[in-house]
């Protein structure tokens, strides 16, 4: 299973409450979820409802079945208070998507900071360091960190001079 965006996959679902939602085949013009992202892959999803004011943004994680499902396995944004949404009746538009809060413009805010992936898939940010700081893992080994003991000027010099 891995996170996968595609362009241009839209479907239809007239599921309601906060379940899983029945897919009801491809858009005119548009991939399903299971062509343009794949049976067991996981990908972010909008929904939207047509006729109320009820949508959800989150990761989802297709299966082809009969019908297609995908799954609402965590919520990012929703009109529901970015809970999961109990959706009424009505047709959603349901579509891949790639939501603001995991673009790099969101998290790298100052000159210097270093981008990596978070335990979770998602783009984190770590503050520039200090002077003579050198990046290494933190103790469990899952997320970079600035800590000390980097080169230093002198050593440089000493190691040149030693050549």
């Amino acid at each position: 299973m891995a996170l996968v965006l595609n362009d241009r996959v839209k479907e239809t679902s007239t599921s309601t409450g906060t379940g899983t939602i029945n897919l009801a085949g491809a858009v005119g013009g548009f991939d399903g979820f299971v062509a343009g992202i794949g049976n067991t892959n996981t990908t972010y999803y909008s929904i939207v409802n047509t006729t109320n004011s009820e949508w959800e943004v989150g990761v989802g994680t297709v299966t082809d079945a009969s019908p297609d499902t995908l799954s609402r396995d965590s919520i990012i944004s929703s009109s529901n208070s970015d809970s999961a949404v109990s959706f009424t009746a009505g047709t959603k538009d349901v579509f891949c998507t790639f939501p603001a809060s995991k673009t790099m413009d969101m998290t790298l805010t100052t000159a210097g900071d270093i981008l990596y992936a978070s335990a979770n898939n998602t783009p984190a940010r770590l503050a520039k360091g200090a002077a003579a700081q050198a990046l290494v893992m933190n103790a469990g080994a899952t997320a970079p960190e600035w800590g000390s003991g980097g080169v230093s000027a002198g050593f440089v010099i000493a190691m040149s001079i030693a050549l």
